[in-house]
């Protein structure tokens, strides 16, 4: 193989969207130190990743991989599903008590 192997980019976040078909928001957080004032803040970015089995929800903590350009916005696939948030899912469409 005559190409150079390069490392891809991997982070980890929580899907904040998942409306679209096939693609959800990843929000992933960072803390960096202030240069002047030496003081930790945190930096958030939004990712839009490929899902291809529509699987996550919003909520679920993900890992997310860098890869070829899917569409204009979409750099990144979703590689695992670490744990899913049952807090932030939607609730059932009937929460009725029957009599």
């Amino acid at each position: 193989m005559s190409a150079v192997s390069t490392r891809r980019k991997v982070r980890e976040g929580v899907v904040v969207s998942d409306r679209m078909d096939k693609t959800v928001v990843v929000a992933v957080e960072r803390i960096v130190r202030h240069q002047r004032y030496h003081k930790y803040r945190r930096r958030r970015a939004r990712y839009k990743a490929h899902d291809e089995t529509n699987r996550c929800r919003i909520g679920d903590r993900v890992r997310i991989i860098e890869t070829r350009p899917l569409s204009s916005q979409k750099r990144w696939a979703i590689l695992v599903v670490l744990g899913s948030n049952e807090a932030l899912a939607e609730p059932p469409l009937d929460t009725r008590i029957p009599e």
